[in-house]
């Protein structure tokens, strides 16, 4: 998927959407706009200007993850609304728009990114609209559900609305509907997905986001949604769709589909040309970098032209010999206008592939861990392939060097005899096109009985260079041993008798403490799972890789529990953050009053965050973390210290600073960092301080104020994470 649509995954409802003008401002059209990225509280503000700001009702508990917070950090939209369907509990937003009538003559949009639980089968939950909450008598609603946008006047049906595809759940989808006089359009991801042309009308109707106060609630999640007074155009939807309010001016909709897998050896490329377009430079190729860095003078620029298509793979076109099976080809629209000053637009690197003549996706996928014993094998044929000869075993050598297999018509294979637990094994498939065999690669898996789910993941870089390794272990596992170290092949042949053998943990006992690890350093570790009372034991892991990153972690927030004393293991935020409790002139709290203790929803990374309650009035607050490592802040060479918060719109205004050994105090250059909303990274020179950094023993996290409380302070609630030191 391109760049420039990664989030082309996202539910978009647009009702009557309203641009904002290059200059900024808002779009008279525009009624409606809620980004939903707020994070905390029960306000959802409206970014239109027309004052429409919406109540997020159960905000604490009516969401769909952990701990019922409606306010959700998505890996991919950043902070959204999460909804978790209960009609009873479930979250729903009410807002102070009256959505205005629908007659014969006036124009709409509507558009959200959504990401549906499930599928969604409830016809009647309601993703945006109303349904008994507006005019009953004669009833009428409007809205969008997860199989249709549809609106209901007294005596007729649903069939006055857009049926289509129901939405595929659990991946963000963006939706817009456009009502343009009496014609009707569904957009889905940018593309047009549904017509229809209505014949009644709706009078004036409330209008809520993922239910309402009588129920018919949805299960998912909400980013962006917006409400338009105007039919969009197709230009103005994928700037929608990107998040602004400008056209897109931008060639989009490619042909074959980014990414897609394309069947012969000749293709003709088309694409929707941006609006301002009157020529078109392309880009062809078969190297990412050469096509993403070409110009009009470099191999890859196949000319300028007025029309929105282009032949490859033919002679007389590019690739005179035929597109090569097996060959991925990355191609770059650059839209022309000598008259407009932004010319030429860019254009995102689309892809597509041809087949290879050798066999393809296995499943198992290669190097597969804890595969079943029964697992069923299977692959796709490769382009042309009339019989398939499969090599199976557990010696790499003797399967790459297999020779005179039986061929066989069918894409699936069963491995000869029972597989073992905790082994690595060896398959190849090759294609036979007459009169051409094509040998295959050689794949691999794992079968079940090792450990799993390494935390660290396989292959993570900028990991924090004093880890925490953690696993799942393996069902028959009494014990594990655990192997690191810096090499790959060493970590892979170790014994306990190795340095890279470090220690051996119990049943329960799931993870390492790494200590200090080499900065932008690759380190290797496997697990062995052991149990004495079975022959198989040991059974050996295998060997994953981590990266570390070019920082020192001061505080990522991971090592807090919500174990209680006198318990030894014991190890509560709030016990460490040593805050205002108990006291009258410190109004800081950190932590949540019952488990979890530590932000386990809003997070910038990881699994945890600190949540940081204020309270200024005739007070300052302060948390404040007594330093056991790092201590020496030049370490590494470290210059900086890095941090992030994210504060509300809805918090008390006040000041923000970071305080080391109690006295050396650097604030926020923003007076009003506390009503920050998102994520904000805050980077501080070391130098600013003033203070030896070799011996740094406390830092602290302030609002307000140093020593100076003020009598008409506010509250407020700041969240921190990933306090690092950097280069």
């Amino acid at each position: 998927m391109c760049k420039k649509f990664i989030f082309l995954v996202s539910l978009v409802l647009v009702l009557g959407l309203v641009l904002t003008s290059a200059a900024g401002a808002a779009d008279p059209d525009l009624v409606g706009w809620w980004k939903l990225d707020e994070g905390s509280g029960d306000t959802a503000i409206d970014l239109s200007g027309s004052g429409n700001d919406g109540t997020v009702h159960y905000a604490d508990s009516g969401g769909m993850d952990a701990g019922g917070s409606a306010w959700f950090n998505d890996p991919e939209r950043g902070m959204v609304l999460s909804f978790n369907g209960d009609n009873s509990s479930g979250a729903y937003v009410s807002t102070d728009l009256i959505i205005p009538a629908m007659t014969m003559e006036n124009d709409f949009t509507w558009a959200f990114w959504g990401k549906q639980e499930g599928d969604g089968t409830g016809v009647n939950e309601m993703i945006l609209g109303n349904r008994f909450s507006g005019t009953q008598s004669p009833l009428q609603f409007i809205k969008f559900t997860p199989t249709r946008f549809e609106f209901f006047n007294d005596d007729y049906n649903y069939e006055e609305g857009i049926n289509y595809e129901p939405v595929p759940g659990d991946e963000w989808v963006h939706h817009v509907v456009v009502k343009d006089g009496t014609s009707l359009t569904y957009y889905r991801n940018g593309e047009e997905a549904g017509t229809n042309t209505i014949t009644k009308t709706i009078d004036e109707n409330p209008f809520y986001i993922g239910g309402e106060p009588e129920g018919y609630r949805w299960a998912g999640r909400i980013s962006d949604a917006r409400l338009y007074t105007k039919a969009l155009t197709v230009p103005e939807i994928l700037g929608a769709m990107e998040g602004s309010g400008e056209v897109w001016p931008y060639a989009s909709s490619p042909n074959p589909a980014d990414g897609a897998l394309h069947e012969d050896t000749w293709v003709s490329l088309s694409w929707r040309p941006g609006p301002f377009a009157v020529s078109h430079d392309v880009f062809l190729g078969d190297n990412f970098d050469d096509v993403n860095n070409g110009t009009p003078d470099s191999p890859v620029f196949r000319g300028n032209q007025g029309d929105s298509f282009m032949i490859a793979g033919f002679a007389g076109f590019p690739y005179p010999d035929g597109l090569v099976h097996g060959k991925t080809y990355y191609w770059r629209i650059d839209e022309v206008n000598e008259a407009e000053p932004n010319s030429p637009w860019k254009g995102e690197i689309w892809s597509f592939s041809i087949p290879p003549k050798t066999a393809y996706d296995p499943v198992p996928s290669d190097g597969a861990e804890a595969v079943a014993l029964d697992a069923d094998f299977s692959w796709t044929g490769g382009f042309g392939a009339k019989l398939h000869a499969v090599y199976f075993g557990d010696n790499f050598d003797h399967v790459s060097n297999a020779a005179g297999g039986a061929p066989q018509g069918a894409i699936t294979f069963t491995p000869p005899g029972p597989l073992e637990l905790a082994k690595t094994y060896y398959w190849r498939v090759d294609e036979f096109d007459p009169p051409t065999t094509y040998k295959g690669d050689v794949w691999s898996f794992t079968t079940e009985g090792t450990a799993t789910n390494p935390n660290p993941a396989k292959g993570a870089v900028d990991v924090s260079p004093t880890p925490i390794l953690k696993w799942t272990p393996a069902s028959l596992a009494a014990s594990h041993e655990v192997y690191l170290g810096a090499d790959a092949d060493a970590v892979k042949n170790a014994t306990k008798a190795s340095p890279e053998y470090k220690e051996t943990k119990a049943l329960g006992e799931e993870s390492y403490d790494a200590g200090r690890l080499e900065l932008m350093t690759t380190h290797y570790w496997r697990i062995d799972e052991v149990n004495g009372t079975n022959p198989g034991s040991p059974w050996i892991g295998n060997v994953w890789d981590f990266t570390t990153g070019d920082f020192l972690v001061v505080d990522d927030f991971e090592a807090y529990n919500d174990i209680d004393p006198p318990d030894e293991a014991s190890n509560r935020i709030f016990d460490n953050w040593i805050d205002g409790f108990g006291t009258t002139t410190n109004g800081a709290l950190v932590g949540n009053d019952l488990p979890p203790y530590a932000e386990q929803t809003i997070v910038h990374g990881g699994a945890q965050s600190m949540p940081y309650f204020y309270d200024n009035a005739n007070k300052t607050s302060e948390a404040t973390l007594t330093l056991v490592y790092p201590r020496d802040w030049t370490e590494g060479g470290t210059t900086k210290l890095s941090l992030w918060f994210r504060g509300a719109s809805a918090n008390a205004a006040d000041r923000m600073y970071v305080a080391l050994n109690g006295t050396a105090v650097v604030y926020h250059d923003d007076s009003a960092a506390t009503q920050l909303s998102g994520w904000k990274k805050w980077v501080i020179d070391l130098a600013a301080f003033g203070v030896d950094l070799t011996n740094v023993n406390s830092i602290t996290i302030g609002v307000g104020t140093k020593n100076a409380p003020a009598p008409g302070g506010g509250t407020g609630t700041l969240y921190f994470d990933d306090i690092r030191l950097i280069r």
